[in-house]
């Protein structure tokens, strides 16, 4: 099993590590500490030994920050994980806050006194972060201090060592692209740039650039190092040694120098020296590196991680990579929904062993390397959880005539898949249905848009939440996110959400993922992942248009629908993507699987 559900969770250690971080705050002459759910990367994914955010409150979510003071102590997350946090940490000690209502910053503000001294590790927060909490301190008439060493590691006694994760070869007949070329192109944003050099400090972007995966963090195919690319000469990557095989070190020997990752902070300082101009992403780069170039002399130019576009917007080869992975995915879901609906009769199900289920299935296939996050196998009030994780303690038995919600993926070599469907355990009464059906709305507009060159996904998040808002209802997360090829499954910089501002291109891979949640009663998701499809010209029209082509094919469960609250263009649409499905999918299954896709599939009005 990729999945552990051993709970690591446990909210009564928060006062006793609380108050052992304050002792050590007092012993350096502090009044506070930042503690970010991040480690020097930024990025999603952290291994254990740095995941500190959890280790100091029990907060397990993928997104939040703690401020303990001496007196006061809150830890912020967003509209994910407001039910979460109150599950897993001690809000006796650390009060939970919303992170959009109620940003660190602001709280800072309004909490901080004149003359504190609020410390933070600098390799743990990025330039523009760093600088709204100075900006904050200071307006409180506060001072922020950049630390050498962090005090929470000083009293995490059994802190695990940091990984060191074989590193493979991703070869050029799945990239699409070889690796030298791939930097060639960086290297020319560089020089357009007016830059020397470019920082890179997001793995997944170094694992495509190199065209390398890893395995340092859960899920994840990443190889957690740095990069400096040149505007001319070789490229650098700073890994740990321990990590490369000799055919991985041959390989990233053609185009780039090995250095292990303690040697970055003395060549940004060599570079800022030689009064070099280096380009970095303000919001992905810690703040310590950009101020070792600049101590030195150097000049930092802001500016997007130049490879995070042209990992986005995949090739014909991860294209195509991308439908082998999800029809596979599609044939081991179909043949998991089909063994649940049997199941489910002749037995009660818990949530534990669906999500083993359904893991088998995928192993099935033969070429499954990992799954691509923790399945959320959740049955009644769990779902009302948008990041429920099952574990040991939590486990619940699927109760009858009830809403299961399962969000799950495969990490393929050739791709990587994220599906949701909720399903119906027994009769599901009108409510849910009705609940079912607005989301489903939702889905079936995003999935039907055409938009014109420039769209973000800004611009597309209003159309999955119209029918929900004529409700008087919404989500607390985003529409869709950025999927990666065989890398992260939460890839950016493209996303469907109020806060997504970039461009959707062809060749993209975002999410379409409507939701809903009852506190205490269900949830219900509904995911497709969708590739943008080139512009072209519609009939009778002026501008070319984008499209979306679901890569995802596996049946929507029309138990749980109202189908009089369907249109006949959106009937229409969900007749024909199941018509889809039932061709794709059909000729890889036999027997009763195969029956039981002939009967999940047929038309709505049938």
């Amino acid at each position: 099993m990729f999945q552990s559900f051993d709970s690591p969770i446990d909210p009564t250690v928060g006062p006793a590590r609380c108050a052992a971080l304050r002792q050590e705050l007092a012993r350096r002459g502090l009044d506070g500490f930042i503690v970010p759910r991040a480690d020097a990367h930024q990025g999603e994914y952290v291994p254990p030994s740095d995941a500190r955010l959890q280790w100091l409150t029990g907060f397990a979510g993928s997104a939040g920050v703690a401020v303990v003071l001496d007196e006061d102590a809150a830890i912020f997350v967003d509209g994910r994980y407001t039910i979460q946090v109150r599950e897993q940490v001690d809000t006796d000690v650390f009060k939970p806050m919303h992170l959009v209502e109620t940003p660190v910053s602001k709280w800072l503000r309004e909490t901080l006194k004149p003359g504190m001294r609020v410390g933070f590790d600098p390799m743990l927060h990025t330039v523009n972060g760093a600088g709204r909490l100075k900006a904050a301190c200071t307006e409180a008439g506060a001072e922020l201090v950049a630390l050498g060493d962090n005090p929470l590691d000083a009293v995490w006694e059994d802190r695990p060592k940091p990984p060191t994760g074989q590193v493979a070869i991703h070869p050029r007949a799945l990239a699409g692209e070889a690796a030298g070329d791939k930097i060639a192109r960086i290297a020319g944003e560089v020089t357009g740039a007016k830059a020397d050099a470019v920082i890179l400090t997001q793995p997944d972007s170094i694992a495509w650039l190199f065209n390398i995966r890893g395995s340092d963090v859960q899920h994840t195919p990443l190889p957690l190092s740095f990069a400096l690319v040149p505007g001319s000469g070789r490229a650098r990557i700073f890994i740990d040694a321990r990590k490369l095989s000799g055919s991985t070190r041959d390989h990233l020997g053609e185009f780039a120098d090995i250095e292990e990752p303690d040697v970055l902070l003395p060549a940004l300082t060599a570079l800022g020296g030689e009064g070099a101009v280096v380009l970095l992403d303000p919001d992905w780069t810690a703040v310590a590196l950009a101020e070792a170039v600049t101590d030195a002399g150097g000049r930092v130019v802001h500016g997007p991680d130049p490879v995070i576009l042209p990992k986005a917007i995949k090739n014909a080869t991860e294209i195509s990579g991308a439908r082998a992975a999800h029809l596979r995915d599609g044939v081991a879901f179909c043949r998991f929904l089909a063994w649940f609906d049997q199941a489910i009769q002749e037995d009660k199900l818990d949530e534990i062993t669906v999500a083993e289920q359904l893991e088998a299935f995928r192993m099935k296939t033969g070429r499954l390397r990992d799954i691509s996050f923790d399945t959320i196998s959740a049955a009644g009030p769990n779902a009302a959880i948008p990041h429920y994780r099952v574990d040991r303690q939590s486990n619940r038995v699927l109760p009858a005539d009830s809403l299961f919600l399962i969000d799950s993926g495969g990490q393929y070599d050739d791709g990587t898949t994220d599906i949701t469907r909720t399903i119906a355990v027994g009769s599901v009464s009108d409510e849910p249905r009705r609940h079912f059906t607005l989301v489903l709305k939702g889905h079936i507009a995003i999935a039907t848009a055409r938009f014109p060159i420039g769209t973000s996904g800004a611009q597309l998040d209003a159309l999955a939440r119209i029918a929900l808002w004529r409700s008087g209802l919404d989500f607390d997360h985003g529409t869709g996110h950025g999927v990666g090829s065989y890398l992260s499954v939460h890839e950016g910089p493209q996303r469907i959400s109020k806060a997504g501002h970039v461009a959707l291109e062809a060749g993209m891979i975002v999410s379409n993922e409507p939701g809903y949640y009852r506190d205490g009663s269900h949830g219900i998701r509904i995911e497709n992942l969708e590739l943008v499809t080139a512009a072209e010209h519609i009939e009778g029209g002026e501008r070319a248009m984008f499209g979306f082509e679901a890569l995802t094919l596996a049946p929507i469960d029309r138990r749980c629908l109202m189908p009089e609250m369907l249109t006949h263009e959106e009937t229409a649409w969900l007749d024909t993507y199941h018509a889809r499905v039932l061709a794709r999918i059909g000729p890889h299954l036999s027997g009763e699987d195969l029956a039981w896709l002939e009967a999940a599939t047929r038309p709505v009005r049938g």
